[in-house]
């Protein structure tokens, strides 16, 4: 009988089990063209930001709140599932405003770790700090305690309840808002209207807040890593 090595088995037995391959493509590849493009993005770190702004005299900065310094997707989720399954009337309903701006923030939205950076850079630098939101606003929020907990601020403004693009950018011009930091398009926008510095944040990829937005699309900085 013809005795055969036992590393030759094994060699046999894995190309045996080599996947089986499509004779013709069955999916749309990419080429090396797209493999190496690169957009081109003013990225920016925290770092550089507070470089940037060395020598220049305390100021006012704002910060959108949902996906730019919480990330609140849980709440938006179970609101979607209480209020509404499968639409979006549950953002109309001032019932689920006033469940997640009292409750589900303090609970289960997370502090995003960008965000953690940027106000303590800001509150070290003297920079007075607006958080403003689009969200309706309703009686015994606690979303200004939520946010002043988990980044450990000493004093904090209450949140600014906008519920409207022309509301925010009233805001943002009346006080002054030199910078303002935001992951939507729209507060990219609010802020180039008043003349101050739009800084992007990224959007994590599993929000709930979609489609996502043209990150630079206006030419703005936008931080690196700051989906989380």
């Amino acid at each position: 009988m013809t005795r055969f090595s036992p590393c030759l088995i094994i060699i046999a037995a894995l190309l045996g089990a080599q996947p089986a391959f499509a004779e013709e493509a069955a999916f749309a590849g990419v080429t090396q063209d797209a493999l190496t493009h690169r957009d081109p993005i003013h990225w920016v770190s925290v770092e550089q930001i507070e470089k940037s702004l060395e020598g220049h005299a305390p100021m006012t900065v704002g910060f959108d709140i949902d996906d730019t310094v919480l990330f609140s997707s849980p709440c938006f989720f179970y609101g979607q599932q209480k209020y509404s399954p499968g639409s979006y009337d549950y953002l109309k309903n001032d019932a689920f405003w006033a469940d997640i701006n009292a409750n589900c923030d303090m609970n289960y939205s997370l502090p995003k770790e960008v965000a953690a950076k940027l106000i303590a850079m800001h509150t070290k630098r003297g920079d007075t700090i607006y958080f403003i939101t689009g969200r309706t606003k309703s009686p015994g929020e606690r979303l200004t305690e939520t946010i002043k907990r988990d980044f450990k601020m000493d004093t904090i403004s209450p949140v600014v309840f906008t519920a409207g693009d022309s509301t925010k950018t009233a805001f943002l011009r009346e006080h002054g808002v030199k910078i303002y930091y935001g992951d939507a398009d729209g507060d990219m926008r609010q802020a180039m209207e008043v003349g101050a510095r739009p800084i992007r944040v990224l959007r994590a990829s599993n929000t709930t807040y979609k489609p996502m937005p043209k990150n630079g699309a206006f030419g703005e900085e936008v931080i690196i890593d700051s989906d989380r």
